[in-house]
């Protein structure tokens, strides 16, 4: 619904111990219901579910392996994010949205290929290293998060954050805010019960749209964390 669709390519994930949740390959993000979630293991060998795994599942497992911290995991090819990588251009602090990103973004530019060995997806993790985001050159994006809510958040704010930057400068010459002042905007913009709140209101969004297919027993009480 924000961008981040791109026919059946990109793929999420959810680390549950040491589980991973996954969209199947072959249908587009849009389509994914419960049904199409299936469980692998750490080294991508899928463990429950019907479909088969994406060839890119070592960018999850990677991260997951290298990153303790981090338990829900985006790849996608969004336009603006992607359009961006490939511009040697650098995100400025423009909004309150932008100041999310106030440590900055990795990048991984060792290749442009699909990442599909084991190889690959630990050198994407590496780029990435403690950052929540990397920005695979000629390729898309990687959002390495918390839980679920706040990935999908990252990754949707990310995307919002490049199309603004991209009016904004042919408006005129950008007057971003510092660093500094970003990083003291950061605490009381972005807490997790904010995020609480945002993550419903896109189960909302996606409740009037119908694309809730199978998804019984939302309750707006629950906390979605992974």
């Amino acid at each position: 619904m924000d961008g981040h669709g791109d026919f059946t390519l990109g793929h999420v994930s959810a680390r549950e111990d040491d589980r991973v949740h996954m969209k199947r390959n072959y249908i587009g993000l849009e389509e994914v219901c419960p049904r199409d979630v299936l469980t692998i293991d750490l080294d991508g060998k899928k463990i429950a579910g019907e479909g088969s795994v994406h060839l890119e599942a070592v960018l999850h497992t990677a991260v997951y392996r290298n990153r303790p911290d981090v338990n829900a995991v985006i790849h996608t090819h969004p336009p603006y994010t992607t359009a961006f990588g490939a511009t040697n251009a650098q995100l400025a602090m423009i909004n309150h949205d932008a100041v999310l990103f106030h440590r900055g973004l990795a990048y991984f530019d060792e290749t442009a290929e699909l990442i599909m060995s084991p190889e690959q997806g630990e050198a994407v993790a590496a780029a990435l290293g403690d950052r929540p985001v990397v920005i695979m050159r000629g390729h898309g994006v990687l959002i390495a998060e918390r839980s679920l809510p706040w990935a999908v958040y990252t990754a949707l704010t990310l995307e919002r954050v490049l199309r603004l930057q991209a009016i904004a400068q042919n408006l005129g010459e950008l007057r971003p805010m510092s660093r500094e002042m970003a990083a003291s905007v950061y605490p009381d913009k972005y807490r997790d019960e904010f995020v609480d709140t945002y993550w419903k209101y896109m189960i909302r969004q996606v409740q009037r749209f119908s694309l809730d297919d199978g998804m019984d027993g939302i309750d707006e009480s629950e906390h979605f964390h992974a």
